[in-house]
């Protein structure tokens, strides 16, 4: 009876076959995904001049997508590994990483709602930024034509913002586009199937009033941030959307590795008893 007890206390085991393998899959598609975002990073910046590279690291989407691929790259390969091969050091790494983001990010929602004021002014910085790198840097340039086309609307505080970029500085009128703004800042026609890429140029020159019949003369910062105030369960939605998946693998994380710890007991409690078998 003892032998027959030992033997079935050894073939037990703790660990549950479906939270292993639902973390072990649940990680590798955001692993793949993380593949994904750093060859799309990779490959954009690659394909830049060398000489801008540098200038405006700050504000390269390219450089955002290998650091979100990156990071995203070492957590779910530490989960995946560590789910696998039941390791519990990897296991502490994805769930200490994830619970330190998933902190992070409560933290900048509750600071940025408090300190609204504060989270503008910052806001206004990358946008203002991103303006005077307009020209240098082809991602930066679609995305900034991509925004002021969607929110219909112009710079950050107003057009006049598009005087930081040297191109469209009024003080210097060697440049064509000098005192202009983005033909992205245009009102489009009634068809909005013809774009006059010539329609920004002496813009900034012009009073509001009439530069308002040719162009969008609000800035950004004020369309974005009334979007915010109209779609608030909608950003509800997506900041859930984001938060689940990870309080989901902290929570698998969590559980296997106690399932582990349990079941590297039970194999001592089996070692000593066999060692000892009058105990």
């Amino acid at each position: 009876m003892g032998k027959r007890g030992a033997q079935s206390r050894d073939e037990f085991s703790f660990v549950s076959p479906v939270v292993k393998y639902v973390l072990f899959f649940f990680n590798m598609i955001f692993w793949v995904i993380s593949l994904v975002l750093i060859s799309i990073g990779v490959y954009a910046r690659m394909t830049k001049h060398t000489e801008a590279a540098m200038a405006h690291l700050t504000v390269d989407p390219a450089i955002l997508l290998i650091v979100v691929g990156s990071l995203m790259f070492l957590i779910t390969f530490c989960g995946c590994i560590g789910s696998l091969r039941e390791n519990i050091c990897l296991l502490q790494t994805f769930s200490i990483c994830l619970t330190v983001i998933f902190l992070l990010q409560l933290a900048a929602g509750i600071l940025g709602f408090v300190f609204s004021d504060k989270a503008r002014g910052k806001v206004t910085e990358v946008i203002n930024r991103a303006i005077v790198h307009y020209r240098d840097d082809l991602d930066l340039q679609n995305l900034i034509d991509f925004g002021q086309k969607e929110f219909s609307c112009c710079g950050g505080i107003s057009y006049k913002d598009w005087s930081l970029n040297m191109y469209f500085n009024c003080t210097d009128r060697r440049s064509p586009e000098s005192c202009g703004v983005p033909f992205s800042c245009c009102l489009l026609s009634k068809d909005k199937s013809v774009i006059n890429t010539m329609c920004g140029y002496e813009m900034q020159a012009l009073k509001d009033d009439k530069a308002g019949e040719v162009i969008h003369t609000s800035g950004c910062i004020d369309k974005l941030v009334n979007w915010i105030h109209s779609n608030l369960f909608l950003l509800g939605g997506i900041a859930l959307g984001l938060a689940v998946p990870q309080l989901v693998g902290i929570f698998l994380s969590q559980n296997l590795i106690n399932q582990i710890k349990d079941q590297i007991q039970l194999q001592q409690y089996s070692v000593a008893h066999r060692s000892d078998p009058w105990r």
